[in-house]
């Protein structure tokens, strides 16, 4: 445009850039789908005041041509009677009167191409996700190379529903375990919408939860603990070792301990003191789901030693969700207030109410999630002294 024409009118950018806007939130190859948005489609112009057609009559004429350029783009014209220049023909509209023209006018009608080709591929496959694809179109278009095998794999989870083995051992030309679990984010979203509810364990999200949810046998959660007493000999030879279980090895302990102690740091794990009868487990954080299996933790003491901070406090509330008989060990406002030079800051603290806590462990937790003592606060439990340690686990062995 010509130097001195307004900023503010509708220039050849602005207006592919209103039909980029329409490509980047889904909308032209959503129309493919449901016919919207419906063409003709008007695109919004903004043209010279009455001031400026007089002001500035050679730059209006140059917009005006450059308008004319845009391929693909309908000009509505309006006649003008201008009291200075006299009779003259302005744009009032912009037009695109069908999909073709606003693909054409931003060079996207080799990709939309290609999601016609997904399309009639699901349509001819899987009909029922055809709701996915309207919500998520972007999305088909980047899986066009592998749609195909996506269906696939959603077909063989259809005829295999709940199959109970291994990811691994699906068997499909041109399909690995790599594949599916790259792919487990749109995979989840099809099942969803292909399987009947008996077939999906709902309570199971996330992509780290994948082959659950769908009844795929996955890798067995583990547990790792120490004895902390030489005369519980678990291995010939070995001094305290440090034993990983799958959690059902572990459910099936028959050991004789009268005391469990729950830790979240593994160096404090690693040089956890000696205690009569006792083991040690390296927790899990908010992943108890492993450890409830052994019910036999039920039926002795158990010690949870977390940070003093608010999720540590929540972890506390999650496992005793479990086993409500959790005691907590090394969280409570002594040790808290016997360690000030080691405070510091906690990173997004909880805000919402515990209900498994103790009064006194509930009063610190408010007092914490409410600033009350400092600005998210928090004491890393590997800042307490050894000796503060050993002192405390004396007060629980007797």
């Amino acid at each position: 445009m010509t130097e001195g024409a307004h900023d503010t009118w509708t220039c050849p950018a602005d207006v592919r850039a209103q039909v980029q806007k329409l490509w980047r939130r889904g909308d032209l190859l959503r129309h493919l789908v449901t016919g919207e948005p419906a063409f003709p489609l008007q695109l919004r112009l903004k043209g010279p005041s009455s001031t400026e057609i007089a002001n500035r009559f050679d730059a209006v004429r140059d917009w005006i041509a450059q308008l004319r350029e845009l391929p693909a783009v309908r000009i509505e014209m309006r006649e003008l009677a201008h009291r200075v220049v006299g009779p003259n023909a302005l744009p009032r509209g912009l037009w695109l009167d069908g999909l073709d023209d606003a693909l054409a006018l931003i060079g996207k009608r080799r990709e939309a191409g290609r999601f016609q080709d997904v399309l009639e591929m699901l349509r001819a496959r899987q009909p029922l996700l055809e709701p996915w694809l309207i919500r998520r179109p972007l999305r088909a278009l980047e899986l066009a190379d592998v749609f195909n095998r996506l269906l696939d794999v959603a077909a063989w989870v259809q005829a295999h529903p709940r199959s109970g083995i291994y990811l691994r051992q699906v068997d499909l030309p041109g399909v690995h375990t790599k594949f599916i679990e790259a792919h487990r984010g749109v995979l989840a979203e099809w099942l969803d919408l292909l399987l009947p509810s008996e077939a999906v364990d709902s309570a199971r999200t996330g992509l780290n939860q994948f082959a659950a949810r769908y009844g795929f046998r996955d890798k067995p959660a583990r547990i790792r603990f120490r004895v902390l007493d030489d005369g519980l000999g678990l291995l010939p030879g070995a001094h305290r070792p440090d034993i990983t279980l799958d959690a059902e090895s572990f459910a099936a302990l028959d050991i004789p301990v009268r005391r469990v102690f729950i830790t979240e740091n593994e160096t404090n794990f690693l040089a956890f003191p000696s205690v009569a009868d006792s083991l040690v487990v390296f927790g899990s954080g908010y992943g108890w789901d492993a450890l409830a299996k052994a019910q036999w933790l039920g039926r002795c003491p158990v010690h949870y030693w977390g940070d003093i901070d608010t999720h540590g406090f929540a972890i506390l509330d999650r496992l005793r969700g479990h086993f409500p008989h959790v005691a907590s060990l090394l969280m409570d406002r002594a040790t808290l207030m016997a360690h000030q030079a080691y405070w510091g800051r906690e990173d997004a603290p909880v805000t919402h109410d515990l209900s498994r806590l103790t009064p006194e462990e509930g009063a610190l937790f408010d007092d914490l999630r409410d600033n009350r003592i400092g600005p998210s606060l928090r004491l890393e439990q590997e800042m307490i002294g050894f000796t503060f340690v050993e002192a405390a686990l004396r007060d629980r062995s007797g």
